[in-house]
């Protein structure tokens, strides 16, 4: 396999060089926006989504928030995520959801006669919605981001709770059943075991979390702050990034240079 493997990457390289040499150039059409067994991403006329961000399935984005670059925010499986206002996913963070054993119908509290499993053979469809396995806490797995939260660069979220006017710090990992309740500061790196509860007004940190100390009131002002300068700052993105994209642009610059252009 690790033969076969550099033998792969050589060819690639080679191929990628002998076009190169040869004038053309490739472009890519990446999609920030993905629609997943029929569910679309919502967001509003103010939400920015970077050109490099990827936001698929049952993803809803409230006013003025913002998925930043090569983040990652997957609702396929079955289970809704929730950004809020003037909330921020920052650099190569990851929002998603638990999936849904393929068992989950036989053991699902909410299952109805009617049950049966959605496309991917994986989540539980009843009356019509999307119920599947549900968290020890008898909750559906689905992730909330409330209002006025950053969601720091790196961080991995699943299937958890931010109440509104939280800083997630960069690389922090919060599991599956957590709740982070409002007014709560994660210092960088931190992690949240599952079905853990972060109670209000703090500041925690570590791997496992523990509280580090109470929060003064500018300390919480600056959490919100801290959200506000994130959406004045996609404000400007948002006018450099055309909402039909950019790539057009691209491909008239090498059309111009008298270069030949694939799609990648």
């Amino acid at each position: 396999m690790a033969t076969k493997a550099v033998i792969g990457r050589g060819l690639r390289e080679a191929g990628a060089a002998l076009k190169h040499a040869s004038g053309m150039e490739i472009f890519t059409r990446h999609r920030p926006k993905m629609t997943f067994l029929n569910q679309k991403p919502f967001q509003t006329n103010d939400t920015f989504i970077a050109p490099t961000a990827s936001v698929i399935g049952n993803v809803t984005n409230w006013d003025e928030s913002s998925v930043w670059y090569n983040a990652v925010v997957r609702a396929d499986s079955g289970f809704p995520i929730t950004i809020g206002f003037c909330s921020n996913v920052q650099e190569g963070a990851v929002v998603t959801t638990l999936s849904c054993a393929k068992g989950a119908v036989n053991g699902d509290p909410l299952k109805s006669a009617g049950s049966h499993t959605n496309a991917s053979g994986d989540g539980v469809v009843a009356g019509g919605g999307e119920v599947g396995k549900v968290l020890d806490t008898g909750f559906p797995p689905i992730t909330h981001i409330g209002h006025y939260c950053s969601i720091g660069s790196g961080s991995v979220l699943v299937s958890c709770r931010v109440d509104d006017f939280c800083d997630i710090g960069d690389k922090c990992t919060i599991l599956e059943g957590a709740w982070v309740e409002s007014h709560v500061i994660l210092e960088p790196g931190s992690v949240v075991p599952p079905y853990t509860r972060i109670p209000s007004g703090g500041r925690w940190g570590g791997n496992p979390i523990k509280f580090l100390g109470e929060l003064g009131d500018g300390a919480k002002d600056g959490i919100k702050k801290k959200a506000e300068g994130r959406g004045i700052m996609a404000k400007e993105h948002a006018v450099e990034f055309l909402p039909v994209g950019s790539t057009y642009l691209h491909l008239e610059d090498l059309e111009r240079e008298g270069k030949t252009a694939i799609q990648g």
